[in-house]
Parts: C-alpha cells; structure tokens; sequence
C-alpha cells in the first residue's frame, strides 16, 4: 500500500462514514490470562466510546512508510489449508462472528506477543464500498468500482494511572484520586488484507509498529505467518556493515561522501512518488558502481549484499541515508555539515598531515559569536 490507499482507508475511520460493521475485544493480563472478551455491533456504542476507537484505528494506520508502516506478503505455503494467510481469510469472512475463530486467534497472540504487562487487543472487521473514478481522478460515489471487505487488528498497552490527590465535588475535599487501568495508543496492529491499487489484495497485509525497532518477530512470524522484515535501524546497520566489510581499511572519507551523496539524490527523485524507495541487490550494488567502487571489491560487495540483505529482502533508501545530518566525528571533534553541502569538506594533505577543509563561504559563529575566519594581520 501506499501513501494515498493509506490515506484513504484511515479518513474512513469516523462516524460520519459507519464502514465499521463489528467490534471485538480480548482484556489480557501480565500472566498473560484473559480477563474479558467483549463482541458487539459497532453501532451500539455510545458516540463518545466510537469516537475513542476510531482514533485508536486511525493510529494504528499512521507512522513513516516503511518503519511503522510495512507491507508485508504471505509466502505461498500461507495460503494452503492450514495456513496463516488462510486463518486470517476465513476470521474476516467471519465478519467476526464466529466464536471459535475469534478464541483462536486470541490465543494464537497471546502465546507470541511478547510484552510483559496488561493490554487490549481490538479487531473490527469493515466493508468499503470503493467509489470509482474518472479520468481526472474525481471520485464517482454513484459508480462503485468494488467492495473492500477487510479487518483491523489493535493491540494496546493497559497502564495503570499514575497516583495522585484530586478534588471530589461530593464531599467538596481534596482526596487521594482513585488509580484506574487506561487504555493507551496502539503499539501494534495490522489491515488485512491490504488495499493495493484501491483494491482487495489477499496475498498482502499492512503492519504497525510504534516503535520500528520492536517488530515483535514472534507475532509476525506464528501469527500473520509474513515474512519478517529488517527493521529500520537494522537496514542502516546492514548498509554500514556491507560497506565496511567491501571497503576494509580502504574506505576513505570520499567514497563515503559519494555514496551519501548518490543515496541523498535518489531519495530526492522519489520524494514525490506515494511509497518509499525500495532499494532491492541490484539498486545497492548501483550505488557503490556509481559512487566508483575499484574493479577489485566487486565481487567481495556482491557477497556482502547477498549475506546481509538476502534474495527477499530489500532496503528502504530513507532507513540508510540520513537526509537531515551528515556528520563527521572524531575523538576530540564533531562536525556537522548540511547534507545538500557536503562538497564544502574535502580532505587534503598539509605538511604531511591528513586534514579536513571546510571551504569559509560566510561568516563564522563561534559558541554564539559572529567572528571573521582570520585577520590578515595573522595569516
């Protein structure tokens, strides 16, 4: 999915459109025992309880492309009997009302979801009636194109309120404020199936992780049955393991300005295309072709891209490339250079030292203070 289908599912997800037909809960305590489920028309909500579940949903379908949003897609053994995949099909053709299905899947989450307190898992299941589209890309709501037929899954932690004095009007006195169990904003969830080209994809899903660097593999793996993605923070550590292991102790400070210069170019064409850069082996090895990698270390990257990143895996530019910083360090120094700016700083030999020179365009502010690069009295 991308920016847009997104976009157009989660403005969905309030009273004015009623696309949510079901809503089904399973209260879980820290030993991991079900304290409640709940099942019941979404309509028979109050408006003020709908309106906090919408917001619930609208957050579970919200976050960065490719770090709290991933597509994922079922291998095809998923999708025979017994699968996964096939699991999730039958529970939303349910409409969410077979019990046994339901009792499965909470229990299918709570032996791989690992967290170690209270939370709340929410499943609505939702049925759009896709409006069509003319040429202009207007919407024809007379003139429906198909009917989107899908379940969101919302995972919440359940803290318990912080301690405190309150003022209870019925005794007019300042008491201590009863502690309670709240509800907090999803930390995970999924759509399924996904809504690829504004149309029912079975074979995908899309998944939310608040935080991208706790995908929560168990889950992924024995519950959606996807294939595991590389987290955000690990696709960098990837890049930078493969270009450290190519290039060894002859990766120079140029190479990697090139690279970072090469990736920075990349993610600016795309920035204006509705899904992330996707950088598959090939597009890796481009960028170090580009960047002028020496005949020699081709063959050793063309090994690391296979080792780290895999046939099945691909990278997203913006997890690798930092557009906002380009910084560079040293023991006793950091400097940090606008990255649009970069050939500013290039590296030279004076009296036999290796130095970095940073090319003065403007005036020089130094803890605050406006000064000039040198006085000529001094050079």
């Amino acid at each position: 999915m991308n920016k847009k289908e997104i976009s157009e599912i989660k403005k969905l997800l309030t009273p004015e459109h009623a696309v949510v037909t079901r809503i089904c809960g399973c209260y879980v305590d820290g030993e991991k025992e079900i304290k409640f489920t709940s099942k019941e028309a979404f309509n028979s909500l109050s408006e003020d309880e709908a309106f906090k579940y919408f917001d619930i949903f609208r957050h579970t379908l919200t976050g960065t492309l490719g770090k709290n949003l991933i597509n994922m897609e079922f291998p095809n053994e998923e999708e025979l009997e017994g699968g996964r995949q096939e699991f999730l099909l039958k529970l939303k053709n349910s409409q969410l009302q077979d019990d046994e299905l339901l009792d499965e899947f909470y229990q299918n989450v709570i032996a791989n979801y690992q967290y170690a307190s209270n939370y709340y898992i929410i499943l609505i299941h939702a049925v759009y009636d896709v409006p069509g589209k003319s040429t202009d890309g207007t919407e024809m709501f007379d003139a429906s194109d198909s009917v989107y037929d899908y379940v969101i899954c919302s995972i919440c932690p359940v803290n318990l309120s912080k301690s405190g004095l309150s003022y209870d009007a019925d005794t007019n006195s300042i008491s201590e404020r009863v502690r309670d169990w709240i509800v907090g904003a999803p930390a995970n969830g999924f759509l399924f199936p996904a809504f690829n080209d504004r149309d029912t994809d079975v074979h995908s899903l899309l998944y939310f992780s608040k935080n991208p660097e706790e995908l929560q593999d168990d889950f992924i793996g024995n519950v959606l049955g996807a294939n595991i993605p590389i987290s955000a923070g690990n696709q960098k550590e990837i890049f930078n393991q493969i270009i450290t292991n190519t290039f060894g102790d002859d990766c120079d400070f140029d190479t990697i300005k090139t690279i970072h210069e090469n990736l920075n170019e990349m993610i600016e064409e795309n920035k204006d295309e509705p899904e992330p850069l996707m950088l598959t082996q090939n597009d890796v090895k481009h960028i170090f072709e580009d960047s002028s990698i020496p005949n020699e270390k081709i063959e050793v990257l063309e090994k690391q891209i296979v080792e780290n990143v895999g046939e099945r895996q691909a990278l997203v530019a913006d997890n690798i490339a930092d557009v906002r910083k380009f910084n560079i360090q040293m023991p006793d120094v950091v400097i940090k250079v606008s990255p649009d700016r970069t050939d500013l700083v290039e590296t030279r030999v004076i009296d036999g030292k290796q130095c970095l020179v940073i090319e003065v365009t403007d005036r020089i502010e130094v803890n605050g203070v406006s000064v000039i690069a040198s006085r000529p009295d001094r050079e």
